[in-house]
């Protein structure tokens, strides 16, 4: 087990400075963890309560089931992470080894709930439309292109979460440092979700995802900061994470609202 005057990553023990900086090393992960929960709570909740109201009065399609499981488990894995960067700050290993047997569950159900849920709400709107009265259509329309854009996103979070954490997982014996950094950089890709929610942001959305992007960079950054004033360069974690960011999010800002797009997930979706 480090003290608190270690870094919770021993990488370059040259850069000891302390114990403050050994009690930010131990707590820049939960810090970190807790800014991701905070954004998908802000952005969710009002968003929520506004569609739950509709559904209500009958302005709004039921959710289906796949939307709630989705909530549930995406809910269930960040209060995980949060729970796992919590156990290793206050030195409890053993337990949160136990607890991280459960992410091995949950990740894999996430990624197939995730893919699911694409064509579940895509195929809600057209039912939508069917029905709709002629002054309702364009907006509609309107939604459903919007969601063929999303989907880009939508595809990147999947692939992205389900390569950053296997690889995440894979080092947990091995080499711990890589392992905590990226849990947490495997789900951060997902964060746009929550950002895009909250209406008081400045956004560039729906012509560009560029604004949720840098908000995502923002979320990591504190970690990030602190991982190259401390150790003295960038962990290799980043660059990983970064190998693996770049031609999805590259793919995703060629191809937002292009008529190629919007023709091949049509085709993708059965519309």
């Amino acid at each position: 087990m480090t003290t608190l005057n270690q870094p919770f990553d021993a990488a370059r023990p040259d850069v000891l400075s302390g114990d403050r900086a050994g009690l930010i090393d131990r707590w820049i992960y939960v810090i970190t963890a807790t800014l991701f929960v905070a954004a998908v709570l802000t952005g969710f909740l009002p968003d929520s309560a506004e569609k739950i109201a509709l559904v209500q009065t009958g302005k709004r399609a039921p959710f289906p089931l796949v939307l709630h499981l989705h909530a549930i488990l995406m809910g269930s894995y960040l209060l995980l992470l949060l729970a796992q960067t919590v156990l290793v700050a206050t030195g409890r290993a053993a337990l949160h080894r136990t607890l991280g047997l459960a992410a091995m569950a949950i990740a894999p159900a996430m990624v197939l709930v995730g893919f699911l849920l694409i064509p579940t709400m895509y195929h809600q709107g057209l039912a939508a439309l069917r029905t709709a009265p002629a002054a309702a259509r364009p907006e509609i329309l309107g939604g459903l292109g919007f969601a063929e854009n999303i989907m880009l996103v939508q595809g990147r979070i999947g692939f992205m979460f389900a390569i950053l954490v296997a690889l995440g997982l894979a080092a947990r014996k091995t080499d711990p440092g890589f392992h905590k950094r990226m849990m947490i950089l495997s789900i951060a890709p997902a964060l746009p979700a929550g950002f895009d929610r909250i209406e008081w942001l400045p956004s560039t959305m729906p012509a560009s995802p560029v604004a949720p992007d840098l908000y995502v960079l923002m979320a990591i950054a504190p970690m990030f900061l602190w991982d190259v004033l401390r150790n003295r360069r960038v962990h290799r974690a980043y660059w990983v994470w970064l190998a693996v960011a770049a031609p999805f999010t590259l793919a995703v800002h060629l191809l937002w609202d292009t008529p190629l797009w919007h023709a091949t997930a049509k085709r993708i979706l059965g519309a």
